[in-house]
């Protein structure tokens, strides 16, 4: 299991699981998925590849606000939880 999560990785994520075409992949951090053309069913695609890939939980509460830094900061957040929980 993967302990970082980058705006890159977020970036594939989208591409392999949620449809994102490679050409709106994006850097920006306050990109949201309306911004590159995807739905709400891209949001709910990534939420079971990131829990697959990463172990992580991501809220499913108002899924349109969240950007793209927000996301990686919580999927980081919990990443780095879990690593602290595992070093005690």
């Amino acid at each position: 299991m993967n302990d970082t999560f980058t705006i890159s990785d977020l970036m594939t994520l989208l591409t392999k699981k949620a449809g994102l075409p490679v050409e709106a992949q994006t850097d920006d951090p306050s990109a949201r998925f309306s911004n590159v053309g995807l739905d709400s069913l891209a949001f709910l695609e990534m939420q079971t590849a990131l829990s697959q890939a990463y172990g992580v939980e991501m809220p499913d509460d108002q899924t349109e606000h969240y950007t793209f830094g927000e996301i990686v900061d919580l999927v980081q957040g919990q990443l780095e939880m879990r690593s602290v929980e595992q070093a005690k």
